[in-house]
């Protein structure tokens, strides 16, 4: 343990420490099952086409607006 702390006050890195620490924070982590990777990712498509229907949607009328405010015809 004080090898740590004389190590942070001098600034050395120890790559194999390193790999170890990191090793045990992975260790650490909560994966997701399979299931919640699945209902996620169904989420995130799902809420992306709704989002760019709606802004196609928002697109088309601004679009329209200015077309006919400028007088022009589309």
């Amino acid at each position: 343990m004080s090898e740590q702390i004389e190590g942070e006050k001098t600034g050395k890195f120890n790559l194999a420490e390193f790999a170890r620490e990191t090793r045990r924070e992975i260790a650490k982590v909560t994966w997701p099952t399979r299931k919640e990777t699945f209902v996620t990712t169904a989420m995130i498509v799902v809420m992306a086409i709704i989002f760019g229907l709606f802004f196609l949607g928002v697109d088309s009328v601004l679009g329209f607006a200015v077309s006919r405010i400028l007088g022009m015809r589309t």
